[in-house]
């Protein structure tokens, strides 16, 4: 594995657990901010705080909004606006639509469902289109909902339910009707909202070494190349899923049938996220061509996977990295959930933007 040798990262010690890190899309070059979920594991409480990014630099909490139960998902509509608008599902069945100020940091209403029919398990994760107007959610449960913010509450309806027989744990939107999620056993779906009753395409196949079941926990799709799903999985499993292709998936990182990739991990990764960062190699260029792709998994390691290239190692922690966030308007600067309590952010230089 290549190593990028950034020395860089600064570490903010919490008094809690943090289960999740993102930035706010900006809409002043001025103020930065970065949203966290955190747990208190003595009282059993949960909120979702946001703190300033100051020069040096230095994290400031401006403002915190407590949640009923512990957090599983975070995530922000795209597109930068104000007020922005943030959703956090959890793992007693709930959604919470937040309202922040993004040039003041501050959280000023909130928008919740979460009766026995949204869900009757964890909310795994959620994703929101480009407005944030429509959210769509899966859970452990089997049920995917379509949460619409209307005249000061949330409608939602139930776009599939296995009834338990899928498990899903990840779901990203493609298009204003297309979306993908991810599950049990490394499957990958794919749904079209014009064509109601279920998903349109399946992908199938347990990578997973020994009896070991697989599972995919995160997913990301590009939005120049909505055709293609980018899943991070059990066993340091990374790979790529083209609807042109969609039984001929191409590894990234792991090991399967007849076809080895050397492994960023070899544990659970969990998440990915394309890298914008990073300038694509030469390697694997045409019309399945891949770009760089994040990841960060339970044994500390977070790196860049290009196709038909060795890892590059950003971080190998000493502990779990639980999830990142790359700035969307400063994609050189990375947000990670360290397990040890911790929030890092990793500014990397200009030379690892072409690393190779």
């Amino acid at each position: 594995m290549a190593i990028a040798g950034d020395a860089n990262l600064r570490c903010f010690p919490q008094p809690n657990p943090v289960d999740a890190v993102r930035w706010l899309p900006t809409v002043s070059s001025l103020r930065r901010f970065a949203a966290v979920a955190v747990h208190d594991p003595d009282s059993s409480s949960s909120a979702i705080e946001v703190h300033a990014l100051n020069p040096g630099p230095n994290l400031l909490l401006r403002s915190s909004h407590a949640i009923p139960s512990r957090i599983s998902a975070l995530r922000f509509s795209p597109t930068p606006q104000k007020p922005l608008l943030a959703a956090a599902a959890t793992s007693a069945g709930s959604l919470h639509l937040l309202s922040i100020d993004p040039l003041e940091g501050s959280i000023d209403s909130e928008l919740s469902v979460g009766d026995i029919g949204f869900s009757t398990g964890a909310v795994a994760d959620v994703d929101g289109q480009a407005e944030g107007r429509e959210w769509v959610s899966v859970g452990e449960d089997g049920r995917v909902n379509l949460v619409v913010v209307g005249d000061g509450r949330l409608e939602w309806r139930r776009v599939f339910d296995s009834k338990g027989l899928v498990e899903y744990s990840a779901v990203r939107w493609a298009s204003p009707a297309e979306f993908a999620t991810g599950g049990l056993g490394f499957g990958l779906q794919w749904w079209d909202q014009r064509k109601p009753g279920g998903a349109v395409a399946h992908f199938k196949g347990n990578w997973a070494r020994g009896n070991t079941v697989g599972m995919v926990h995160s997913i990301d799709i590009h939005p120049s190349r909505k055709h293609i799903c980018v899943a991070g999985a059990s066993s340091g499993t990374v790979f790529a899923w083209d609807l042109r292709w969609q039984h001929r998936p191409l590894l990234l990182s792991g090991v399967s049938t007849g076809d080895t990739v050397q492994p960023a991990s070899e544990s659970e990764v969990w998440e990915v996220r394309y890298d914008s960062h990073i300038q694509p190699s030469s390697v694997g260029t045409g019309p399945t061509r891949i770009l760089p792709v994040m990841m960060c998994s339970e044994d500390g390691i977070l790196a860049v996977l290009q196709q038909g290239e060795e890892p590059v190692e950003l971080l190998a922690e000493p502990c779990a990295i639980n999830g990142f966030d790359i700035d969307p308007q400063n994609p050189s600067d990375v947000i990670c959930a360290l397990e040890w309590e911790m929030i890092g952010i990793l500014p990397r230089s200009k030379e690892t933007s072409t690393a190779s």
